[in-house]
């Protein structure tokens, strides 16, 4: 893969079905670093390939992409991803908005997309991340207000950190807990417009 160049595969190099292949397929990411050089097509499947931890099924279940010089969007297909827990692609250049599809990531416990140049509103759906224990969002653009299917995941789910600092996100949520559920630490931005 040359410097800078973008990373994709053609559709034709793996024939595993759900392990994950479609995320990679469709990647468009800018890879200055060469950090994807082991992201090899010609392989049977992903899990041989640097920054990518799969399960015993062979099934993409993290992918460690964090400070790693990225550039470009992040793809509907990770939705695809049934089996992925972490997704850690923080501290780089990742631009575009959040795909809505990330919501259809039920076993994902760790979102962690910060200090990047996401923009754009964070999608309900990252609502139905029920296993979700850390969503860290600070640090990028993102805009609108954070949505109540997203909070409902303090009450109903097992978020435990909520980071949005830094963004251009309006509104506020309150900490205090009078639930009994365990605590969540929740991180915004203390610029956020109250309305």
């Amino acid at each position: 893969m040359q410097i800078g160049s973008p990373f994709t595969l053609s559709s034709n190099y793996c024939s595993l079905p759900n392990k994950g292949c479609s995320f990679f397929l469709e990647s468009h990411l800018v890879d200055p670093n060469n950090v994807l050089q082991s992201w090899d097509p010609t392989l049977v499947n992903p899990c041989t390939w640097f920054h990518v931890t799969c399960n015993s099924e062979n099934s993409v279940t993290r992918v460690d992409l964090g400070n790693a010089g990225l550039h470009g969007p992040l793809v509907p297909q990770l939705g695809n991803l049934t089996n992925f827990q972490y997704l850690e692609v923080f501290e780089n250049n990742i631009s575009g908005s959040i795909p809505d599809e990330i919501g259809h990531l039920t076993s994902l416990v760790s979102l962690d997309l910060y200090n990047n140049k996401l923009s754009g509103p964070i999608p309900a759906t990252l609502g139905n991340l029920k296993s979700l224990r850390f969503m860290r969002l600070n640090n990028n653009n993102l805009s609108g207000i954070l949505p109540a299917e997203v909070i409902r995941l303090i009450t109903f789910g097992n978020l435990r950190v909520l980071n949005v600092a830094n963004n251009s996100l309006a509104g506020t949520v309150h900490s205090t807990n009078s639930t009994g559920y365990a605590v969540t630490t929740i991180i915004q931005d203390p610029r956020a417009q109250k309305f």
